[in-house]
């Protein structure tokens, strides 16, 4: 049976007892229906996981004991960098979702000339902090014991500014002619998607200067947040950890048995 997995932002010590989160109590609580001595996962994301017993349910207020530490690394070799123009809606919701169970290791949402939202300050910090809710809880669901780090969104002028050079750096342009497969790739990869209407010439020279490449995913225009999650996917399927092992195109039905 899979067991529960639960983010603590706090040390872990085995031996020791913890208040789960409010978010990940409720969940024990009042959903799992939780009861003393139930068996649970907890990692505050420095790479471990923590066997964990349920010793207290008290409403919506769960303690855990601290078990016995495990290194398990479900990280991608790739280390991948989304640089994320907000979308507006609960879209970039979405996307910081699924680039998290897709291995990212950092989002950087920026704002460019098309953006249609707009933050200031405060709001950006909510924002960032929403953000990175959402990231723990798909790092529960999915086994990372990593949470990708989010940065607080900023206009992209701003990041191409202040970004140290990767090795490889790709901006997202869909009308970009088709200029072949991609042969080769480094260890870190930084990659651009635009806002609802696409970065502006200016933008795309700015990317230039700043040394990015510029790719296209295919004839179709993808939404913002489809966008997102075909590159990452691409790149991880290609250069990362999510290369199917001894995978035979004639044998599909028994791979989807």
């Amino acid at each position: 049976m899979r067991l529960t997995r639960v983010h603590v932002d706090t040390a872990l010590e085995p031996g020791s007892v913890v208040e789960l989160p409010a978010d990940g109590a409720a969940h024990v609580a009042k959903v799992l229906r939780a009861r003393s001595g139930d068996a649970l996962i907890l990692f505050n994301g420095d790479g471990l996981e923590f066997a964990g017993t349920v010793v207290r349910v008290r409403g919506a207020q769960v303690s855990a004991a601290v078990g016995e530490a495990h290194r398990v690394d479900r990280e991608s070799p790739l280390a991948l960098t989304l640089v994320q123009c907000v979308p507006r809606g609960d879209r970039m919701d979405l996307i910081v979702q699924k680039a998290t169970e897709l291995g990212v290791a950092r989002i950087v949402p920026v704002l460019s000339q098309r953006s249609v939202v707009r933050l200031d300050a405060k709001q950006g910090e909510a924002k960032m902090a929403h953000w990175r809710a959402i990231a723990v809880g798909a790092c529960e669901q999915c086994g990372r014991n990593r949470v990708p780090r989010i940065e607080a969104p900023r206009p992209l002028i701003h990041f191409l500014g202040d970004a140290p050079m990767n090795p490889v750096r790709l901006v997202l342009e869909p009308d970009l002619e088709p200029n072949g497969a991609m042969q080769r790739i480094a260890d870190a990869v930084e990659i651009a998607i635009g806002p609802e209407g696409g970065f502006s010439a200016d933008e795309l020279e700015g990317f230039r200067i700043s040394g990015y490449l510029r790719v296209r995913l295919g004839p179709r225009t993808l939404r913002a947040e489809t966008a997102a999650i075909a590159a990452l996917a691409w790149l991880q399927a290609r250069f990362g950890d999510m290369q199917p092992g001894n995978f035979e195109p004639g044998r599909l039905s028994e791979y989807c048995a």
